[in-house]
């Protein structure tokens, strides 16, 4: 087994050399991204081989945090899909066979998912915000409001702030006839 796990994975990564959208995790996890980062039918799909693999099917993930956009009816359905074409290539090493079968099967399994996020998930995440606060408000411990400056403030920070976010040599120098000044040094210590 040892053996074809690691020709596998040395045929995956030849042919998905320079594929951005493909990585290993670590030796018998790989995942690969359908679709552009940030569309709301992209998803990424996580393979795992177990120590019988190829002989018994590979533990298929959809449960990543990038997926959480997908449609669950969606999700059953890409799930469904690749144990099926798992079951039929069972012995042989299926892994590429999964994900370009994926690749084809996509516009087909993604019929339900919407292009666009849907307004009211929008409203409804905004409603939780709202209730969110209003809980607090009542809550336990207030929070103390963060000072907010003002953009003349800001801009007199960043004046005495170098690109960096460095302040200038001897900005904390103290002036000293200044200072002499102002303690009162004796007239007879000169």
């Amino acid at each position: 087994m040892r053996e074809e796990h690691e020709e596998e994975r040395e045929v995956l990564q030849s042919i998905y050399e320079g594929d951005s959208n493909f990585s290993m995790i670590n030796e018998t996890t790989f995942q690969y991204k359908y679709g552009d980062e940030g569309e709301n039918r992209s998803f990424l799909v996580e393979i795992s081989w177990g120590a019988d693999y190829p002989d018994v099917a590979p533990s298929i993930n959809l449960d990543l945090f990038y997926n959480k956009h997908i449609v669950s009816t969606v999700k059953e359905k890409i799930m469904s899909g690749l144990k099926e074409q798992a079951e039929i290539n069972l012995g042989m090493s299926m892994t590429f066979t999964l994900f370009e079968w994926l690749k084809e099967a996509k516009e087909e399994l993604l019929e339900e998912q919407p292009s666009e996020a849907p307004v009211n998930r929008i409203a409804e995440i905004n409603s939780d915000v709202g209730q969110m606060t209003l809980n607090d408000d009542q809550g336990e411990g207030k929070k103390d409001k963060k000072e907010q400056l003002t953009k003349a403030q800001k801009r007199r920070m960043w004046d005495r702030q170098n690109a960096a976010g460095e302040r200038a040599r001897g900005y904390n120098w103290v002036d000293i006839i200044k200072h002499l000044s102002q303690t009162g040094g004796s007239k007879n210590d000169g």
